[in-house]
C-alpha cells in the first residue's frame, strides 16, 4: 500500500491533457492489483496516477523495527509491477473532479476518464501530535509506519536496558481519521516484550489505546489479552497520544473516558501508531464522505465499492469509506469486487458482486508465534485456512507472516493472480 504525501495547493497550470477510458488514482497494493487484473480481462487503456518510483511491501516493517527483517526486503521498483500496457502518469493527484470526469496532477497534467478507481491509500497526520514530527528517529522515539524510520525502531530497542517501553495507538473512532493495519502497534509491542525477555532486561513494556479495548474482534481480544499477561505488558485504555517533550522523554495522553484531563507518562524508548486519513485531494473532493465516521475518506457503498453519486466511479483500500480495518488483505478482497463491477457497469449493467468486509490481521505475539486474525464487518471470525486454529499462537503462521504472504504479495496479488 502506497502512501501519497500531502503537498501543497498551488494553482494548476495546464500542461498537458490526456484521456483513458480507466483511471487509477494510486499505485500501491489496491491500485496495481486492480490495473493487473483489469488487463487479464482483457481491458485495456488503462493509466495509473502514482507518484513514488518505489514499491513498499508494509507489512514487514514490523519485523524490521524488531530486527528479524531488513527494510531493503520490503521495496522494489514501481515500474517492475505496471502492467504491461497500462500507461503509467507518475505524479501526484492533486484534485479529482467527477463531474467532467478529469483528475489533475501537481505537474498540471489534465487526466480525462471513462471509469474512475480511486485507491491512494492514506497519510500519517503528524501535526496531531504535538512535537512528534521534529523528533521521529531522534530521542528513542521511532515508528514502523515508514520506510526510513521501522530500522530505528530495531535500534531503539536495543538500546533501551531499562525503564520504560511505551507503544501508542491512536484515536481511530474519530471522524475522518483511521490507521492502516490497527494490529500493528501492539504486534511491536509484544516483540519487544519478547526481546526483554529473552535478553533479561528489566523493561517495562506499556500499550496505551485511545480505544476502549485492546482489539475489537472478541475471541481475537481474549488471546492478545493472555499475550500481554504473560509479558507483563500494562495495557492503557483510552489514553489518545496527544504531545511528545523529547527532552523530558515524556508523553502527553488525552484520557477519552475523563474529557479534559490529561495524563504524562515518562518513557524510555517510544513507538507511535500515527493517526491516518485520507490524503487532501480526497478530503476535498466531491466523492469524499460529507460527515459522519467515514467523513473525508471516498463515500463508496461498504458492498459494491461503487460511488453512489457517481456510478463510473470506485474506490477501494485504505482511503476507501469503509468500516474495516485496512490491510492488504482487505485489498485482495476487495480487487475482484471493484473489477468484476467496474465490467459489469462498462456493459451497461448493475454490479453484482458483494465485499462483506473481509479483512485479516496476522498479529505476531513473539518470535516464532502469530495468531492470524480473520474477520469481517461484523467482527464475525471468518477463517480460510482449514482444519488449523488461526486463533492459536503458531510458529506455522509465523512463517506465513516472514515467509509466505511476502512472496504471495509480490509474485502473485501484484500480478493480478491472488
Amino acid at each position: 500500500m502506497q502512501t501519497y504525501t500531502e503537498v501543497g495547493s498551488a494553482p494548476i497550470k495546464a500542461r498537458e491533457t490526456v484521456r483513458h477510458r480507466v483511471v487509477i488514482v494510486g499505485g500501491g497494493t489496491a491500485g496495481i492489483t486492480v490495473a493487473a487484473q483489469l488487463t487479464r480481462k482483457g481491458i485495456h487503456d488503462i493509466a495509473i496516477i502514482e507518484p513514488s518510483d518505489k514499491h513498499y511491501y508494509q507489512p514487514l516493517w514490523t519485523l524490521v523495527g524488531a530486527g528479524v527483517a531488513k527494510a531493503e526486503q520490503s521495496v522494489r521498483e514501481e515500474g517492475r509491477f505496471i502492467p504491461k500496457g497500462v500507461r503509467w502518469i507518475q505524479d501526484y493527484a492533486v484534485e479529482i473532479d467527477p463531474e467532467q470526469q478529469l483528475v489533475c496532477t501537481r505537474n498540471g497534467t489534465r487526466v480525462h476518464h471513462d471509469f474512475l478507481v480511486v485507491a491512494p491509500g492514506v497519510v500519517s497526520d503528524w501535526d496531531k501530535i504535538a512535537g512528534a514530527a521534529d523528533t521521529l528517529g531522534r530521542n528513542g522515539i521511532s515508528t514502523n509506519y515508514a520506510y526510513n524510520l521501522a530500522p530505528k525502531t530495531w535500534e531503539f530497542i536495543q538500546q533501551t536496558k531499562e525503564g520504560v517501553a511505551l507503544f501508542t495507538m491512536p484515536n481511530t473512532a474519530e471522524p475522518g481519521y483511521t490507521i492502516k493495519c490497527g494490529g500493528a502497534p501492539q504486534k511491536i509491542a509484544y516483540m519487544a516484550a519478547d526481546y526483554f525477555r529473552m535478553t533479561g532486561r528489566p523493561v517495562k513494556v506499556i500499550y496505551a489505546t485511545a480505544g476502549g479495548v485492546l482489539f475489537g474482534v472478541p475471541e481475537f481480544c481474549k488471546v492478545l489479552e493472555g499475550v500481554c499477561d504473560r509479558y507483563g505488558i500494562e495495557v492503557l485504555t483510552k489514553h489518545e497520544l496527544i504531545a511528545v517533550d523529547p527532552s523530558r522523554k515524556v508523553a502527553t495522553f488525552a484520557l477519552k473516558d475523563k474529557p479534559g484531563e490529561t495524563r504524562e507518562i515518562e518513557f524510555d524508548m517510544l513507538h507511535i501508531g500515527p493517526p491516518q486519513r485520507a490524503p487532501k485531494f480526497v478530503r476535498e473532493s466531491p466523492l469524499a464522505h460529507p460527515d459522519g465516521a467515514m467523513v473525508g475518506f471516498v463515500n463508496v457503498d461498504i458492498h459494491t465499492l461503487q460511488s453512489p453519486v457517481y456510478c463510473n466511479v470506485f474506490g477501494l483500500g485504505d482511503a476507501a469509506g469503509l468500516p474495516t480495518s485496512r490491510t492488504g488483505a482487505a485489498v485482495r478482497k476487495q480487487a475482484p469486487v471493484v473489477v468484476n463491477n467496474l465490467i459489469q457497469v462498462m456493459n451497461g449493467k448493475e454490479p453484482n458482486k458483494r465485499y462483506n468486509g473481509y479483512t485479516s490481521c496476522p498479529l505476531v505475539t513473539a518470535y516464532g508465534r502469530m495468531v492470524l486474525a480473520e474477520f469481517d464487518y461484523e467482527n464475525k471470525p471468518t477463517p480460510t485456512v482449514p482444519f488449523i486454529n488461526t486463533c492459536k499462537e503458531r510458529f506455522d503462521m509465523w512463517l506465513l507472516k516472514k515467509y509466505g504472504l511476502p512472496w504471495m504479495y509480490w509474485n502473485l496479488m501484484l500480478r493480478g493472480r491472488a
